[in-house]
């Protein structure tokens, strides 16, 4: 498991950030998750739009809200709210400086982009409480527990939470633990802490300890996980592909999806809850 060692040693950018041009996103504001991979996503940017819309519409996303996005990467999805939903008000936390400065640049329009770990919410001077919170593919390398007391801190009455996380699934318990210590070290590779994820009985039950309620958790681990794994095959499959650690990065992430889906002891899922 020496290989995200390397590429953290060797990479000038944020541990999370990812070559959106070797995926086919040239964009100023690109896309940067795994994407939602179903009969209508015909390239990587169409399928990171649709992971984004799962997302708004199960919290029922309106113009009137005043959004807050989370680790909002390079800003396609800031792009995306402005354009497809007509947010007026929208603020964004982004860690990597580099997506802030890019923001900044070419996304006049957003209301504050902010240079903080979305898990130290409470020490960002926010002039009001926001209606929805969401935070796309990115969660789950955090704990549960520190991510829900950060965003419960900014969240208005009513106001609506929706994010992506892993999620044991009920099998996970007959594993033995030679198994279990393997998918340890396979997803800290990933910066995903095994300890961290849950059940989804447990996932619920912390869900609730911070006062969420219509918690909805839908799987997604075929039209992500799987789908992801697919796509990569493809693009393995154009002539001249690149082999730089960007490509390897690239390339352990896929397998771990292939992985992750044809096992099934973790999910891929989907949260939405209400305040």
């Amino acid at each position: 498991m020496k290989w995200l060692q390397t590429i953290q040693q060797q990479f000038s950018q944020h541990k999370y950030a990812i070559n959106a041009k070797q995926l086919g996103d040239d964009a100023e504001l690109a896309w940067s998750n795994l994407g939602y991979w179903d009969d209508a996503a015909s390239s990587y940017p169409d399928a990171c739009r649709q992971l984004a819309d799962q997302l708004a519409q199960a919290v029922h996303l309106t113009s009137n809200d005043r959004l807050l996005d989370l680790g909002c990467g390079q800003g396609a999805s800031l792009l995306h709210w402005q354009q497809q939903y007509h947010v007026q008000h929208i603020e964004a936390v982004e860690l990597q400086s580099s997506c802030v400065i890019q923001i900044q640049k070419h996304l006049l329009q957003i209301t504050a982009i902010h240079p903080y770990s979305f898990l130290n919410l409470k020490q960002i001077q926010f002039k009001s409480g926001f209606d929805v919170v969401l935070c796309i593919d990115a969660a789950y390398h955090s704990n549960l527990n520190l991510f829900l007391d950060s965003v419960g801190s900014v969240l208005n009455s009513n106001g609506r939470l929706g994010f992506h996380y892993l999620m044991l699934s009920d099998q996970w318990l007959d594993l033995n633990s030679f198994q279990k210590k393997k998918y340890q070290w396979l997803l800290k590779a990933a910066d995903v802490n095994l300890n961290n994820l849950m059940t989804e009985s447990v996932l619920k039950q912390t869900l609730q300890s911070y006062d969420f309620e219509g918690i909805e958790i839908r799987d997604l681990s075929e039209e992500v996980l799987q789908g992801f794994a697919k796509y990569f095959h493809k693009l393995q499959q154009l002539p001249q592909q690149p082999t730089d650690l960007d490509a390897f990065k690239i390339r352990m992430t896929a397998k771990l999806c292939a992985k992750l889906y044809a096992d099934g002891w973790v999910k891929y899922v989907q949260i939405s809850a209400k305040k």
